[in-house]
């Protein structure tokens, strides 16, 4: 289960695919799409999931909810409709217990939590690569090219105008070439059909 980290294995597939590593990771959310309400747990998983991120560290449901969509690299988000009533099963199942801090209930898994992650390790294993499998199929072909793309205009924007300074005129000057690139990005997108969508996923 520690095999991938805490990344689940998807931090050198930030480098490799998207090449621009952490500003990948912190912006992984800004890359999804119609795949991100796809259904990506099977009924019960995502409670070992949860108690996998509270064995991590003791978190409020904000923080699971947070926790969950950047392991899924913004592909998917748990609805709070989702993640309260399953933190509530397993506080009722003995598997986590809360505790108030800052008028936050703030969840911590149980020696019953983590002797059931014990117990279905594989289980949980399986898990985690299918997700890290559904990530890498996602973000692949036409997806890849494009984030590598961003990835490569937004390192060399930022780096160039950081090194030049906000009174040098060239940086006004792209500026309005990314703001006229915006704009021609924005018909694309409304004149193009938009995919299809798959429905919710069951917790």
């Amino acid at each position: 289960m520690g095999k991938h980290g805490d990344d689940w294995g998807l931090g050198e597939f930030f480098d490799g695919v998207f090449g621009f590593g952490d500003w990948g990771r912190r912006h992984g959310s800004r890359w999804h799409g119609g795949r991100r309400r796809q259904q990506m747990f099977e009924a019960g998983e995502l409670r070992l999931v949860i108690l996998r991120l509270l064995k991590e560290r003791p978190r409020h449901g904000y923080d699971v909810i947070k926790a969950l969509e950047e392991r899924m690299a913004g592909c998917y988000t748990a609805s709070a409709g989702t993640v309260y009533p399953t933190l509530q099963l397993l506080e009722d199942q003995g598997l986590v217990r809360a505790e108030e801090s800052d008028g936050k209930k703030v969840y911590h898994v149980t020696p019953a939590g983590e002797a059931l992650l014990e117990e279905r390790r594989g289980e949980l294993d399986e898990i985690i690569d299918r997700v890290r499998e559904t990530v890498r199929d996602f973000a692949g072909g036409a997806m890849g090219e494009l984030n590598k793309a961003f990835g490569q205009v937004a390192a060399r924007t930022f780096r160039e105008a950081f090194r030049r300074g906000p009174g040098d005129p060239a940086v006004r000057r792209v500026a309005e070439i990314l703001r006229r690139t915006a704009e021609e990005i924005e018909r694309q997108w409304n004149a193009a059909e938009p995919g299809p969508s798959a429905g919710k996923e069951g917790a």
